[in-house]
């Protein structure tokens, strides 16, 4: 893992970076790596790559509490940090442990059985979508790379045909507690035991395939159901889809974050779908039917006779469905009026004889057509 960048440099953030500040740097690498975007382009594929896993991590509040003590090897299964490879200290944190280091036991509190069933923990990713896909819903596939068990040992950790054993000095509970004597009496103290290494079994013949850990990091490719409405930055749950469990416990849970890629004309604003038209003055003076897309393909909108710079039309049913079914929002079309540019000489002196016609003085003239009318 020495070969891997460090996920803060990866996205360009700082240690102390916000979760808005590093949702915001991955969008912005995302968009602008993303391989549908630069087909062919291996270096962009790497860094979108890249991208997706430095964000898994630090996006998530626990991981990134391990990536930043223990760096890249938090997530080897390899390193012997526990937890399927994901480092899971339930068994040795807390200020109840403290106090019975300290004081054998004062208030009460107990540690964790070391070989108790354990949830495994969730994996994240982050997938692309269109603005349409995101409207109409449809389906992608991730690749992840979680941690599963041993085929070969069925976690255990142990070679085929062999079990461990249950170590002789902490009698499987992963503690060794020791009592000394002081001026104050006996004090009672409890640390990990070294024997074992807090694990409360020995393994004297390794597993090959996951040297002894009982799990294997794999990459899977899986297949996502996006729904139709979701929006950018909403999250899909995908139970038993996480990390495997420890211990025979259950496994975590995948959660697919979705990026939805900015469309060329439309945005979003919840279920509502907004679009500029531009129209020209004779088409907002006289009245008009124009073409204007929709996420259903081109509609006639009519445009009455006098229809001001700004003016708003609504095409009811034509925005985004709604996320748990029953109807769409509308569609909001903002019209803007073109100025025409490089007139001919008839047309300038027609336009003349239209603001005469108008009564404008020729003090208003330098205003345009408009000019009178914000005076």
């Amino acid at each position: 893992m020495a070969d891997k960048r460090d996920y803060y440099e990866v996205l360009g953030v700082k240690k102390d970076a916000t979760a808005d500040e590093i949702k915001k740097a991955f969008r912005k690498l995302t968009k602008e790596n993303h391989p549908d975007l630069h087909p062919g382009d291996k270096a962009c594929e790497e860094r979108f790559k890249e991208a997706n896993e430095a964000y898994e991590v630090l996006s998530d509040e626990e991981k990134r509490r391990k990536y930043d003590q223990y760096g890249h090897a938090a997530f080897d299964p390899n390193a012997g940090f526990g937890g399927g490879g994901f480092g899971d200290f339930s068994g040795f944190g807390g200020f109840g442990d403290i106090f019975s280091d300290i004081f054998g036991g004062f208030g009460g509190t107990t540690r964790a059985n070391p070989n108790a069933p354990r949830r495994g923990e969730n994996v994240r990713a982050t997938v692309n979508i269109g603005f349409e896909e995101a409207a109409f819903g449809c389906k992608k596939q991730v690749t992840i790379a979680k941690v599963e068990t041993c085929a070969d040992c069925k976690g255990t950790g142990c070679a085929p045909g062999t079990t461990p054993e249950v170590c002789p000095d902490c009698k499987g509970t992963g503690q060794v507690t020791v009592n000394q004597r002081t001026p104050f009496g006996v004090m009672q103290s409890s640390s990990p035991c070294s024997k074992c290494r807090g694990s409360g079994k020995i393994i004297h013949q390794p597993c090959k395939s996951c040297r002894g850990m009982g799990s294997i990091r794999r990459q899977h490719k899986v297949d996502i159901n996006i729904p139709a409405g979701i929006d950018d930055g909403q999250t899909i749950s995908k139970p038993g889809g996480g990390n495997a469990g420890v211990n025979g416990g259950p496994a975590g849970d995948l959660l697919v974050t979705v990026i939805v890629n900015p469309h060329p004309r439309f945005e979003r604003d919840g279920t509502s779908v907004l679009l500029e038209q531009e129209i020209s003055y004779a088409q907002a003076a006289l009245g008009a039917e124009v073409e204007v897309p929709t996420l259903d393909g081109k509609v006639k909108l009519t445009i009455p006779e006098g229809t001001q710079p700004g003016a708003v039309f609504r095409l009811r049913g034509k925005g985004i469905p709604y996320l748990r079914g029953g109807g769409r929002g509308d569609q909001f079309v903002t019209v803007s009026i073109k100025v025409p540019k490089n007139l001919t000489g008839s047309q300038k002196e027609l336009l003349r004889q239209f603001a005469a016609s108008m009564g404008e003085l020729d003090g208003d003239a330098g205003r345009g057509i408009f000019g009178r009318k914000k005076k």
